[in-house]
């Protein structure tokens, strides 16, 4: 019998103890070449995330500037002449129209008949599509001179807050028009009081004892809480002790 030649023997044993996993270099670069897919694809997603977050916050101020140029032009109408809207600490400023004499917590008629005529022209812009995407609620801030001590002017302060409230929920008198009983739940869902007593007082006296109403804004995605377990239509009456 005619043997295998000598040089097929020796090639058929080379391939036998060739090795069958791959060499420890060519496992590492593949590893190497995974690790960079992931923390590409990793990095791209951090940009993409970033990068929506950015068009969020600008998205979102453009609509609060859109907001105030809303309520700017409101403030701009005649009948609510000296009003005026402080973009820098976005408030609504009513200047001569809301002060108060010293030491007391009383407005005019001609006052409140201008609250309760300005207040619905900003709850319609409030509650539109805008507004409750971007506006969280309204603080009504009552602010004193620097007559007398912290407290007593703190709770001045604070009495004239209210009573801008109460003023809204008055009876309208002769010749005005009354808000309808969603207006009203409307002003109660988002407006609330505050006092600052002597703080952030201004160049006089004069201008130093009024209210401004505060706008105070929605994060980004963040929404206005509805109010649950309160009665329609129960909005009691002001009974406020003081001048």
């Amino acid at each position: 019998m005619v043997g295998q030649p000598f040089g097929a023997k020796a090639r058929a044993r080379d391939e036998a103890e060739k090795p069958f996993w791959i060499s420890y270099a060519d496992l590492m670069t593949a590893l190497m070449v995974l690790f960079l897919v992931v923390m590409a694809v990793a990095l791209l997603a951090v940009t993409k995330t970033v990068s929506q977050r950015e068009q969020e916050e600008v998205q979102h101020r453009q609509d609060i500037e859109r907001l105030l140029d809303r309520f700017d032009a409101v403030s701009r109408q005649e009948r609510f002449r000296g009003i005026t809207i402080d973009r820098d600490r976005n408030v609504v400023d009513f200047g001569s129209r809301a002060q108060f004499p010293f030491a007391k917590s009383t407005l005019t008629v001609d006052q409140q008949r201008l609250l309760r005529a300005f207040v619905p022209e900003i709850l319609a812009i409030a509650n539109d599509d805008l507004g409750q995407r971007v506006l969280k609620e309204i603080v009504v801030d009552g602010f004193t001179d620097k007559t007398g001590s912290y407290l007593s002017n703190l709770d001045l302060s604070l009495q004239r807050s209210q009573r801008v409230l109460c003023a809204l929920f008055a009876r309208p008198v002769q010749g005005e028009a009354a808000m309808s009983a969603d207006q009203l739940e409307q002003i109660r869902a988002l407006f609330v009081v505050g006092g600052y007593s002597f703080n952030a007082a201004k160049a006089t006296d004069e201008e130093s004892r009024r209210v401004e109403m505060r706008l105070q804004f929605l994060g980004i995605h963040e929404s206005r809480r509805p109010a649950e377990g309160v009665a329609r239509g129960d909005f009691g009456t002001c009974v406020l002790s003081g001048p």
